[in-house]
């Protein structure tokens, strides 16, 4: 079947391999537990209120966590005003957004340019169509069976892996988004707690 698809089936499989390991990389990646930890913001307190967090556990949480990574920068300023504490939590959240949202558009340009591939494999197909029945003439439906199955399938292939990445590409968007509410919820928390406490 990919056979008859004729050469533009390389690229559409070519990009179904990436859609598919962008996928399985972003479920890995995006994982609550991995991104933002139960109870890091209270752990976090209680060892900044028994003085026991240091410069290298704030070196380690960085490394721990997205939500870590944006409570160690306001942890390095707490001794600052409330403002500059806000700020470089903000500043720090949109790297990790950053990095929340990685492949995330080439994702999106697998599900954007996989249909056109599958089109211009239609239009490929019907040029070998027409170019048989100015050969062979429309007598013989196996000298025509090619160009129709080269433009079938190419339609199908790439279709198939537009909506499948289209499908992640808006799911992963939806996650990362819920996932960037919640960590500035955590460090507003953070930057009431660190002001609260000078």
């Amino acid at each position: 079947m990919v056979k008859s698809g004729g050469w533009l089936m390389i690229p559409i499989i070519l990009c179904s391999m990436a859609s598919l390991a962008i996928i399985a990389e972003r479920f890995w990646s995006l994982r609550i537990d991995k991104v933002l930890p139960k109870h890091l913001v209270a752990t976090v307190w209680n060892a900044v209120k028994n003085d026991t967090f240091h410069a290298s556990d704030i070196e380690l949480l960085s490394k721990q966590s997205a939500l870590g990574k944006i409570l160690s920068a306001g942890l390095i300023n707490r001794n600052q005003p409330r403002e500059r504490i806000k700020e470089s939590i903000e500043e720090r959240g949109r790297e990790v957004v950053h990095e929340l949202e990685r492949f995330l558009d080439i994702l999106g340009t697998i599900a954007s340019i996989s249909p056109l591939l599958g089109l211009l494999g239609t239009v490929v197909g019907m040029i070998v169509v027409f170019a048989t029945i100015t050969t062979h003439g429309v007598g013989d439906p196996g000298a025509l069976a090619g160009g129709i199955s080269q433009a079938m399938v190419t339609t199908a292939g790439g279709l198939s892996v537009a909506i499948v990445s289209l499908i992640f590409y808006r799911y992963f968007r939806r996650r990362v988004d819920t996932i960037v509410v919640e960590m500035e919820r955590e460090a507003i928390k953070m930057v009431d707690v660190l002001h609260n406490n000078r």
